[in-house]
């Protein structure tokens, strides 16, 4: 997997949203809509979700726990490097 696009937002509107950005799988797959979130501990890792008629958010693509935890580091790095 890498990013190919990574969008910062500005942390003026005060929203919890610190990034978009857009997945490709080595199959040549493009994911979208993944964010970088400001939480309690710090920066993490969202995957695309949907509101449901329930008025709750489900993710729309779920990954195996060791592949999140991957894409969540290049992620941060790369979000690292366009924030310096």
């Amino acid at each position: 997997m890498k990013i190919i696009r990574m969008n910062p937002l500005k942390s003026e509107g005060g929203g919890k949203t610190a990034a978009f950005l857009d997945v490709q799988t080595e199959d040549g797959i493009t994911l979208k809509g993944f964010r970088l979130v400001n939480g309690s501990n710090g920066l993490f890792l969202s995957s695309p979700d949907q509101k449901g008629k329930d008025g709750k958010y489900y993710e729309t693509v779920i990954l195996p726990k060791e592949m999140k935890s991957d894409l969540e580091k290049m992620a941060l790095e790369e979000y690292n490097k366009t924030n310096q």
